[in-house]
């Protein structure tokens, strides 16, 4: 029997989504002009500076350095030249299975990340034969945390950022690590919320739901690019995004 409890209470979970899904940060919020935009390229992607300095939206980038146990080829160079026009620069390690340390190691030697350096993890997938573990995620936080004084930004797609929060909650290392959110959708209306409240930046943008032939249907397109360049939105404006960037709490 439906009672009036129950009738109010589906009320007020109806209302909490209507909100939640209006909620601006994950309703296309890269259409708002005042609003950060980012990249994150890594070696196979092709950059033209000067037409890429057109869109003054674009204020920084998170390029990857390392995978694994691999340097991006393209890291050292880029990192000069993206510092050199003064955009904000970041660098993340595509995490694999094998032994968080020595990848944590690895990275931080490879990037000598600096005060102004945002650093973050790359967290794929679920399936530990691919990609990095959980456990083996929070060792390497906590390892970086360590040797820096700061946590890591965790990128995360939505499987990844459901998973986290099940099996951990806000009661573990992630929940003091800021979320670099992907997810390739105009619109977020379940966000899985529990470790995260919600994104720092989101990786909006890329090559899942852009085509070269079309690209009147990306998302947003960043000049200076392909059609393939993942582009992420700061949940900010592009002041707040200059104030607060590398983000160490």
């Amino acid at each position: 029997m439906i009672t009036k409890l129950t009738l109010v209470g589906l009320a007020v979970v109806c209302s909490f989504s209507l909100t939640f899904a209006q909620s601006p940060e994950f309703n296309e919020p890269w259409k708002n002009p005042n609003i950060a935009l980012a990249i994150d390229p890594f070696e196979g992607n092709a950059i033209d500076w000067d037409q890429l300095a057109t869109d003054k939206r674009v204020v920084a980038i998170v390029h990857r350095a390392t995978i694994g146990d691999r340097v991006d080829r393209k890291y050292a160079e880029r990192k000069l030249e993206a510092k050199k026009r003064g955009y904000k620069w970041g660098a993340y390690h595509f995490g694999k299975p094998g032994d968080p340390i020595k990848q944590a190691d690895f990275f931080l030697e490879t990037v000598k990340p600096e005060t102004e350096d945002l650093i973050a993890l790359d967290l794929d997938g679920t399936d530990v034969t691919q990609h990095m573990s959980f456990e083996d995620a929070l060792a390497f936080v906590q390892h970086i945390k360590a040797k820096t004084g700061r946590y890591p930004f965790v990128y995360a797609n939505n499987l990844v950022t459901k998973a986290i929060a099940e099996q951990y909650g806000n009661d573990d290392l992630f929940a003091k690590t800021h979320l670099w959110y992907a997810r390739f959708k105009k619109s977020v209306t379940d966000f899985p919320a529990g470790t995260w409240k919600t994104y720092t930046l989101w990786q909006f943008s890329s090559e899942v739901n852009c085509t070269a032939a079309d690209r009147s249907a990306c998302l947003y397109t960043v000049p200076g690019t392909e059609y393939d360049m993942d582009v992420d939105v700061y949940n900010g404006t592009v002041e707040e995004l200059r104030k607060k960037w590398p983000f160490d709490w």
